[in-house]
């Protein structure tokens, strides 16, 4: 996975905003700058130690006011415990997105099947974009559930930023079945060489060579033949890295020489 999803995933939930005007802005372009990133939630006043106490502390927020239940949401972004989920399912339904989005993402962390339906009709129609990333997100720890095509259609669709994640969450998806991963490649392939995101394209590679060795020979042909293809002539550098470094993974001797004779004739630098 590329950097910079790799550090939304590991820091994003940990500070998430709490200016829910800024949230309820729509994307109007690609890449809008993700409060996630931008803005710095106060900090839980606690000295790390007891996770426990934090969680308790957190249950009895999720039940007061806005802020209270934001700063609830916050804990339950970062912490697992089965007792939130029953107060976690309600918020997905808040007119607030900031509260509908931190809801996502602590169901992401948390999943809960009765929560499946109302992520996806998040993910297809919810009318802000952060919400729709973050469904796109969370979908990807509901492997067991019919979350592939609705992911499809969100990698074909959406935004960038939501097309990134959704792209994403395909490789956990698709990796539950020789089928679920060829059908996902499949949109990840196509992606790869149309979408004009480069991050996008960048993370299309990762999620191939997550699902590569789940895939059918002629998939796992199809997919080495595009790297390849993205390695020579994408435009964009940090692409074409993503894609040797995907292709030198790949345990393929005869694969392996054609990249040395590209090395050789000049062509890769």
């Amino acid at each position: 996975m590329n950097d910079a999803q790799e550090q939304l995933d590991e820091q994003g939930l940990a500070n998430l905003a709490i200016d829910p005007d800024l949230l309820a802005r729509e994307l109007e372009a690609e890449l809008l700058g993700d409060p996630l990133d931008e803005i710095e939630l106060k900090k839980f006043e606690s000295d790390g130690g007891n996770i426990s106490e934090e969680c308790d502390l957190a249950l009895d927020w999720l039940k007061q006011g806005h802020e209270e239940r934001l700063q609830g949401l916050r804990v339950f972004c970062e912490h697992r415990d089965p007792r939130a989920l029953p107060l976690l399912v309600p918020l997905l339904k808040e007119p607030c997105p900031v509260e509908r989005m931190s809801a996502v993402y602590a169901l992401g962390r948390n999943p809960c099947p009765r929560a499946v339906n109302i992520l996806l009709r998040l993910l297809r129609s919810d009318c802000n974009a952060y919400v729709r990333k973050a469904a796109a997100w969370s979908l990807g720890n509901y492997v067991d559930s019919p979350v592939l095509q609705p992911l499809i259609n969100a990698l074909k669709t959406d935004v960038a930023a939501v097309r990134l994640w959704a792209s994403g969450s395909l490789a956990e998806a698709g990796a539950a079945s020789v089928k679920k991963a060829n059908a996902a490649a499949s949109q990840l392939l196509v992606s790869l060489q149309i979408d004009n995101e480069p991050l996008v394209r960048s993370n299309c590679i990762w999620a191939l060579g997550r699902l590569y060795e789940t895939l059918e020979i002629s998939r796992r042909d199809d997919v080495e033949e595009a790297f390849l293809t993205v390695l020579l002539s994408d435009s964009e550098p940090s692409v074409r890295y993503e894609a040797r470094i995907a292709l030198e993974q790949i345990d393929n001797p005869p694969l392996q020489e054609r990249l040395k004779r590209l090395i050789g004739e000049g062509r890769l630098v």
